[in-house]
């Protein structure tokens, strides 16, 4: 399956790797400094009290923003598990009816989900939410960053169903599952495409 929108989920992508380094960087850096600290007191000095402020709350939020700009693509690339233990025993024909039925449920709970989170969104800038932990940070930032990624997945679910529905309405017998192969008598049917 060619995704037209490929570019934008690899965007996606590099938005969570960016994450996942900076969440290193920090913890890295905490690291550092507190065996800094330690030398320091092993040798007789004072300690230099040097920390990151927070870390552990950023970390999450940024681990949040990893998690959501990567499933796009992650969908696109079938790394998403996917249990096809009935399905792929099914004929073509068949399969990619229920594969039409299955995009579209997920394609209404990422809108449905998407939606809500819009409006949580909205609820915390309306009242001003900040978290709770050392840092004040506004709520809406991080709620902003899990709205692109669930908007990024809906449009990659939207592009495997019209994909998917286009070959159920002109060549279902012709029909091969995500990822080029059946599934059927290998580790798909338990685990991933």
């Amino acid at each position: 399956m060619i995704f037209r929108l490929n570019p934008l989920y690899r965007l996606g992508a590099w938005g969570a790797a960016a994450c996942m380094l900076a969440i290193c960087a920090m913890v890295t850096f905490q690291v550092l400094l507190r065996c800094l600290d330690a030398v320091l007191v092993l040798v007789g000095a004072s300690r230099l009290g040097y920390e990151i402020s927070g870390v552990s709350e950023i970390a999450s939020y940024l681990l949040v923003g990893a998690t959501f700009l990567s499933l796009a693509y992650t969908f696109t690339h079938h790394a998403h598990i996917r249990v096809t233990l009935v399905i792929a025993r099914l004929p073509a024909a068949i399969r990619v009816w229920c594969e039409v039925a299955c995009l579209a449920i997920a394609l209404a709970l990422s809108a449905l989900l998407s939606w809500e989170v819009i409006g949580l969104i909205q609820e915390s800038l309306d009242y001003g939410d900040v978290s709770s932990g050392l840092m004040a940070i506004p709520l809406w930032i991080p709620q902003t960053v899990l709205v692109v990624g669930l908007a990024l997945l809906c449009l990659a679910i939207l592009e495997a169903l019209l994909t998917t529905l286009r070959q159920a309405m002109t060549a279902p017998s012709r029909y091969v599952a995500p990822g080029g192969d059946d599934g059927v008598g290998d580790n798909d049917s338990f685990g991933g495409e």
